[in-house]
This record gives structure tokens, sequence and C-alpha cells, in this order.
């Protein structure tokens, strides 16, 4: 197989026991090109689980942070994150953001505290971000250059907004990853942004287990199939699947030096 893909987004924890644990869902995206993956923290309570697995497989790292909609979810200082960062298979803090479809208006102002000290924390660990932001745009790039997240960059993960919130989020240094939504029917003018974003800006994801991209729709999404989230991105943008997957595998390792490179080898 002469292309490597990256899944710069799943949550590995989060997927089905009873069809085998996380080393069977590797090696099936691995057949099919997928060489790294990094499954993301949620909360802090599991990010012990997500380093566990991180320490097995190569080919695997984490993230720590704390999800957006979850106000009961444990929260630390940025310091206490920093810390919790401060190990090679912890490559980002996230995923952190804000989203307006779990909160209602007159109650958003602990989800921009939370996002706020993660952003702290990712300047204080030296590590990028990862974004999660629904129904927020705006909020999610201020707040970002108010604390000065350009000085680490990061994913905005899950992109669904569009061009112009794309281009706020470009000029803060950050890079655009999307997942099977882009394969959707509907998701005409997801996919005229998706042309129109920069190659070097560009990153793939699966969001596993959910959003399982056209034609698993309906079925436990898994990191093998961030495949198909790939063709449909070379075809819209015009260029082979090889291409697309060189482009995106080296944006990935370029923002993430630290993730281990040993299948670029």
């Amino acid at each position: 197989m002469s292309f490597l893909l990256v899944d710069s987004h799943c949550h590995l924890h989060m997927l089905e026991p009873d069809a085998g644990h996380p080393g069977s869902y590797l090696r099936a995206a691995q057949e099919r090109g997928v060489g790294h993956f990094l499954t993301v923290s949620v909360d802090l309570d599991g990010f012990p689980e997500l380093l566990a697995l991180a320490e097995t497989h190569d080919e695997v790292s984490t993230s720590v942070g704390v999800h957006p909609c979850g106000r009961h979810l444990r929260m630390e200082s940025p310091e206490t994150i920093a810390e919790l960062a401060d190990h090679p298979k912890v490559i980002a803090i996230g995923e952190t953001g804000l989203d307006y479809m779990c909160a209602e208006k007159s109650d958003r102002e602990w989800q921009h505290a939370r996002f706020r000290d993660q952003v702290r924390a990712a300047r204080i660990a030296r590590k990028p971000l990862i974004i999660h932001t629904r129904g927020a745009p705006g909020d999610t790039a201020r707040i970002l250059r108010e604390e000065g997240a350009d000085d680490v960059g990061g994913i905005i993960h899950c992109f669904t907004e569009d061009w112009g919130s794309a281009k706020a989020f470009l000029d803060l240094g950050f890079h655009i990853s999307l997942s099977g939504i882009v394969t959707f029917s509907n998701a005409h003018a997801l996919r005229k942004v998706a042309g129109k974003l920069p190659a070097d800006r560009l990153l793939l994801e699966t969001d596993c287990p959910y959003l399982a991209p056209v034609p698993y729709r309906g079925r436990q999404n898994e990191p093998a199939f961030v495949r198909e989230v790939a063709e449909c991105l070379a075809g819209v943008r015009k260029v082979s699947l090889e291409t697309l997957a060189e482009q995106t595998t080296l944006n990935f390792y370029r923002l993430f030096p630290n993730a281990n490179t040993s299948a670029l080898q």
C-alpha cells in the first residue's frame, strides 16, 4: 500500500467492546492504510485509560482536556492540566471549546471560563489545542484570539462552518479537520469549503464512534473509515488519494512533531 493516513481525532476507548478490543480496530485500520491515531480526551477522570492505551501502542497518541458539553465534569487549574500533559504520549490539550447546542444562552459563561483555562494550559504546556466548536464560531475565534492561542495553534476538529469561519481560524494558525460529515449527501456547502482549504492546513478524522461516513451511516464509526473521508476529499479537491494522504499526514506530523513517526520511516 503506497499511502499512509492519520486519524487525527478518534475516541478509541468509546468503541463497542463486544465488537473487539482497541487493538483489533487499530489492525483493521492499518490494513486500510491508517498509520497513526490521536485518541482524544473528553474528561479528566477518563484520561488515565487513554494514556495507558497510548503507552501500549506506538501508533497511538493522546490528549488531555475537558469537553465543553459537561458542566458536571471535573475541571482543574491550567497548571494542573499542563502538568498532566507533561508526558511524551500526550501531544495536545483538549478537546475543549464551545458548544452552544448544549448550553442555554444564559448559561455559557462556565463554558467560556473552562475554554480560557484550557487555552492557558496549552500555552503553559507548549502543546497544540484540539478545538470543538458547534454553533459558536465567532466566540470560539474571539476567545482563541484573546487568549493568544495562535502561540500554540492546533486543530478545529470536525469542522462544519462556513468559509468565513474557516478563514478566521486559519488566520489564527489553526488546522481544519474534516470528518465523515463531509461525505453526507446534504453537505454540499461543507464540500465547497473543503475545496478551498489550503492544502497545508487540512487534516482528516473519524471522531469515532460517532459520525460514520457514507456508506457506513447508521453503524458505529471506526478509525478504518477515515479512508472514506480521504477518498471523498480527494474527489472534492481533484487530487489522487495518494496525494491527499501524503499531504494530510505531513500536516499532522508538522503540527505534532513529537508524535511517533516510525510509520513514516
